[in-house]
């Protein structure tokens, strides 16, 4: 397993380096058969109104998944810790459900529906006017209950996709009033 130690406005001694070796091989020691490479990344915010300015990030590539988990303390030892026990969950419940995906599935998530027309607006649509990063990954063909996966795995807002049925960009998102949401593409003529 590769293991990348980076940090942001902080020097990663060897004393950091050692302690989140043993932190995220004991979370990750288990799984080692499902993981390729764990990146962590820690920072300082410099700004001192910031109460938990002190930030641990590990990203872990499974099996083509991406398992990811972010911690905020005062304390950047205790946001190692916080964030290697979050990890180690997540990879529990990653490997449970790779082994129960072969059981009978007795609820949807979301429930798909054909997209609504578009408003007849006169919206015009503004774009950034410089292109600030891009990103590149693989896209393979998934359903939307394995998108809801990969969206509680990756630990963000939303999970952009290729649709298996449809073969379009989909993005399935957490809704703040609770619940999932799916954006599919409406083609209009």
């Amino acid at each position: 397993m590769k293991l990348v130690i980076q940090g942001k406005n902080i020097e990663v001694t060897e004393a950091i380096r050692e302690y989140v070796e043993q932190k995220i091989d004991k979370a990750v020691g288990h799984f080692q058969a499902l993981t390729t490479g764990v990146d962590v990344h820690l920072s300082v915010a410099r700004n001192p109104r910031i109460a938990s300015s002190q930030s641990a990030e590990v990203t872990v590539y499974a099996n083509g998944s991406i398992i990811r988990a972010e911690e905020k303390t005062e304390n950047l030892y205790a946001s190692i810790d916080l964030v290697a026990d979050k990890i180690a969950r997540k990879l529990r419940k990653f490997k449970e459900r790779k082994s129960d995906r072969a059981a009978v599935k007795t609820s949807v998530a979301v429930l798909e529906q054909p997209p609504l027309p578009l408003p007849n607006g006169d919206r015009v649509v503004e774009l950034p006017t410089q292109v600030v990063r891009n990103k590149y990954f693989a896209m393979p063909g998934m359903s939307v209950d394995e998108a809801l996966e990969h969206l509680e795995l990756i630990d963000h807002d939303f999970y952009v996709f290729r649709n298996a049925n449809t073969g379009d960009i989909n993005v399935v998102y957490e809704r703040n009033h609770g619940g999932y949401g799916v954006i599919q593409p409406h083609n209009v003529k």
